[in-house]
C-alpha cells in the first residue's frame, strides 16, 4: 500500500505514481537468459517462493520448470556445462564470498556440490565447447591467499590440481586447448608481469611487463586459436586501453581497436576461430565497433530493434542463435532472440515487467570541469513531471572506487528520481573507463581530490539553478559510503544528511583486514590508497572515524555482518564514536549479509528505512 506523511497530503497531488519499492528493488521476475549449447533449451533466473533459482524451458513449448532448490540467498550467477546436462552455479552462505560450485544434472535433477569445502573460495576459470564434460576452477584450497588452478570432471565430480600458484600469481590464462598456458604475477612494486609457458611442463616466461601505472587498465585476454598470439588490453605508451594481439615469439604488438578518450569496455570473440569480433566503448553510452565483416548485418539488424544499448549474452554452438540483452534508462532490461539466419528478433520478457507500468524519467549525459580542470563525466535522473529549478539532490556516489557509472536503467537513480529529488551520479576521478591518466589522478586521494569532484559536482548543479544547496544529501556503497562519510565529516557544511552502505570509516583496519585472497593486489591497493604500516598518520587524516566531531548531518548506516571486504567493525567503530558524541544516527545490521543486500527482504527493509529518512530530510515522498 503506498502511504503518505501528513506533510505530503497537503500538498498538491504528486506528478507521477509512486513506483511500489517492491517493483523497484524487489526480485525480477526473470532475468539473465542463457542458451542451452545445442540451441534446444533456455535457462533463466526467476523466484520460487521469492527465491532466485535457475529455470529451464524447452524452446518452442510452455515447459518451464526449476531445476535448483535455493531456498534462502537465491542464486545470481549459472551457465550451462558444453555436454548440455549439467547446468552450474555458484553460491555463498550469508554473503562471506566464499563461493562453492554447484551442478544440477539435466537428466535426474541431482544437485552435486563440486567443492565441498570449507573457507575457501572456488571460481569458475573456463570451459570449452570442445572439452564439454570438463572445467577449470580456481580455489584457494592450499593457501587462502591465491588460487591454484583444478581440472573438474563433470561425469565423476574428480577434482584434481593441475597448476600450483607460487604466491604471486593473480590470475590465469587458458588456451584452445584447455591448458593453463598464461599467468599474471604481482610486484611488490604494485605493477604485474604476464608470463607465458610453452606447455604446462614448460617454464614460465615474462613476455610483458606493466608499470604500476598501467597496472588497472591492462592484462591479458585470450590466447589466440593456434596459441602462438595472445590478446591483450595494453596501456602502455598510450593512456586509455587498447586491444592488441601479442606474437609470443617476436613479442610483436598489433593493435585492433583503440579510442583515444576512452577505454576498451566489451570484447566479443568467434568461440570457434577465436578472433576478435567486436568491441565496445564505454562512453556516454555503449558503442560497438565491428572487426568482423560476418556480424556487421547482424548487428546493423539489432541496433534497429531496441532504442537501448545492447550486448549479445548467450549463443548456440552452432552459431546460429544469440540472445540479446537491451539496457534502456526508462525501461527495465529487456531481451530477445535473435535468428541469424533469418535476421529476425523474437521478445523474449523484461526483467521487470510491472516497471513498465510506471512512468520512469531519463538519464542524462553531462560534464563539467574540476577546480583544477580535469572534465568530469557524469549522469543526471531529474524527477518528472516537475520543474528543473532549485530540487533537493541526492549524489549518489558509486563504489569501487575502480569503476564508473554508466547510461542505462538503474533502479537507484529511478527511486530518488520518483520520490522527487535530483539524482546526480559523479565518475569522478580515480574512475575507471576514461584513460590511465584520470584514473592514476586519484592515487591517495581518497577524502582529498577525489573528494573535491564530489563538492564540484554538487556546486556544478547549484550554480545552474537545479539543485538546492540546502536540501542535498550524500548517498552511495562500499567507496561510496566512504563518500558518504566523508561528505558528512570532510565537507560538514555541504550536505544535510548522509547515506553509507558498507562503506569503510577508517582506512589503516580496511587494508589491514583486507581477505586473505587479496593479497596480490594489496601492494597496488597500498600505493593508491595509502601503507598503513609507513603512513598511519596519513590515512588517519584521510579516514572518517578521526574527524567525528565534524559532523553535523544526521547519518544513516547499513552493514552485512559477513562482509568480508568492509567488516562489520567499519560501520560499529563510527557509530560507536557517534553514540559518544551524541551525534544523530541510524544503523541497520543484517546478519545474514555481506558487501551489499542480496536478500530482497533485507533490500526492502533497508530502503524502506532509507526512504523515510531521505524524506524526513529532503522533504521527498515515501511510500509506507
Amino acid at each position: 500500500m503506498n502511504g503518505t506523511t501528513d506533510a505530503e497530503a497537503k500538498k498538491p497531488a504528486a506528478p507521477v505514481k509512486l513506483i511500489p519499492r517492491e517493483i523497484l528493488f524487489g526480485n525480477p521476475e526473470k532475468a539473465s537468459p542463457r542458451l542451452s549449447p545445442d540451441g534446444k533449451r533456455i535457462a533463466y533466473l526467476a523466484p520460487v517462493n521469492n527465491v532466485l533459482n535457475v529455470w529451464v524451458k524447452t524452446i518452442g513449448k510452455e515447459d518451464d520448470q526449476p531445476v535448483t532448490k535455493d531456498t534462502y540467498r537465491g542464486i545470481r550467477t549459472f551457465f550451462w556445462a558444453y555436454d548440455n546436462q549439467h547446468i552450474l552455479y555458484l553460491q555463498d552462505v550469508g554473503g562471506n564470498e566464499n563461493w562453492r560450485v554447484y551442478g544440477i544434472d539435466m537428466n535426474t535433477l541431482e544437485q552435486k556440490d563440486y567443492t565441498p569445502y570449507e573457507e575457501v573460495q572456488a571460481r569458475v576459470i573456463e570451459h570449452s565447447k570442445d572439452y564439454p564434460h570438463e572445467l577449470l576452477l580456481g580455489m584457494n584450497k592450499e593457501n587462502p591467499q591465491v588460487h591454484d588452478v583444478y581440472h573438474l570432471d563433470l561425469r565423476t565430480g574428480e577434482l584434481k590440481q593441475v597448476a600450483k600458484n607460487p604466491g604471486t600469481f593473480s590470475s590465469w590464462v587458458i588456451d584452445a586447448n584447455l591448458q593453463v598456458r598464461g599467468a599474471t604475477e604481482s610486484r611488490e612494486d604494485g605493477g604485474m608481469d604476464l608470463l607465458v609457458r610453452d606447455s604446462t611442463q614448460g617454464e614460465w616466461k615474462k613476455v610483458i611487463s606493466w608499470s604500476f601505472e598501467d597496472s588497472l587498465n591492462s592484462g591479458p585476454v585470450d590466447f589466440t586459436k593456434d596459441g602462438k598470439s595472445l590478446y591483450i588490453e595494453d596501456s602502455r605508451n598510450f593512456n586509455t586501453t587498447r586491444l592488441g594481439k601479442l606474437n609470443l615469439e617476436t613479442g610483436k604488438v598489433d593493435y585492433l581497436a583503440q579510442d583515444a578518450h576512452y577505454d576498451l569496455s566489451g570484447i566479443m570473440m568467434n568461440p570457434d576461430t577465436r578472433d576478435i569480433q567486436a568491441v565496445s566503448f564505454l562512453r556516454a553510452r555503449n558503442e560497438w565497433e565491428v572487426l568482423d565483416p560476418s556480424i556487421k548485418k547482424d548487428f546493423d539488424v539489432l541496433k534497429k530493434v531496441n532504442p537501448g544499448d545492447f550486448s549479445i549474452v548467450s549463443r548456440d554452438t552452432a552459431d546460429k542463435t544469440w540472445l540479446v540483452a537491451y539496457i534502456e534508462d526508462k525501461a527495465p532490461v529487456s531481451w530477445y532472440a535473435y535468428d541469424r539466419e533469418s535476421h529476425q528478433t523474437t521478445f523474449l520478457y523484461y526483467s521487470k515487467k510491472d516497471l513498465t507500468q510506471y512512468s520512469l524519467t531519463a538519464m542524462e549525459p553531462v560534464s563539467f570541469k574540476s577546480r583544477d580542470g580535469l572534465t568530469i563525466h557524469g549522469y543526471m535522473t531529474f524527477p518528472a513531471g516537475v520543474p528543473r529549478k532549485n530540487l533537493p539532490m541526492v549524489l549518489n556516489v558509486h563504489g569501487g572506487p575502480w569503476a564508473r557509472d554508466s547510461w542505462g536503467y538503474d533502479p537507484e537513480a529511478q527511486w530518488v528520481a520518483n520520490r522527487g529529488y535530483l539524482c546526480l551520479q559523479v565518475n569522478f576521478r580515480g574512475s575507471t573507463g576514461y584513460g590511465k591518466d584520470f584514473l592514476n589522478a586519484g592515487d591517495k586521494q581518497w577524502g582529498a581530490k577525489m573528494h573535491d569532484d564530489l563538492i564540484d559536482a554538487v556546486n556544478w548543479a547549484v550554480e545552474r539553478g537545479y539543485a538546492n544547496p540546502k536540501k542535498v544529501a550524500i548517498y552511495g556503497g562500499s567507496y561510496g559510503g566512504y563518500a558518504a562519510l566523508a561528505g558528512a565529516t570532510f565537507t560538514p557544511d555541504t550536505f544535510n544528511c548522509a547515506v553509507d552502505i558498507v562503506g569503510p570509516s577508517n582506512l589503516i583496519t580496511l587494508i589491514k583486514t583486507v581477505p586473505p585472497y587479496w593479497s596480490t593486489f594489496l601492494a597496488n591497493m597500498k600505493r593508491r590508497v595509502g601503507d598503513p604500516d609507513t603512513e598511519e598518520e596519513f590515512l588517519k587524516s584521510r579516514s572518517p572515524l578521526f574527524s567525528v566531531d565534524r559532523i553535523k548531518c544526521p547519518i544513516l548506516i547499513g552493514q552485512g555482518a559477513n562482509d568480508p571486504r568492509v567488516k562489520q567493525a567499519e560501520s560499529e567503530q563510527i557509530v560507536e564514536a557517534m553514540k559518544k558524541k551524541n551525534i544523530p544516527y541510524e544503523y541497520v545490521l543484517f546478519p545474514d549479509e555481506g558487501h551489499g543486500f542480496a536478500r530482497p527482504e533485507n533490500r526492502l527493509k533497508f530502503y524502506a528505512i532509507a526512504e523515510k529518512f531521505l524524506s524526513k530530510h529532503l522533504g521527498g515522498r515515501y511510500q509506507d
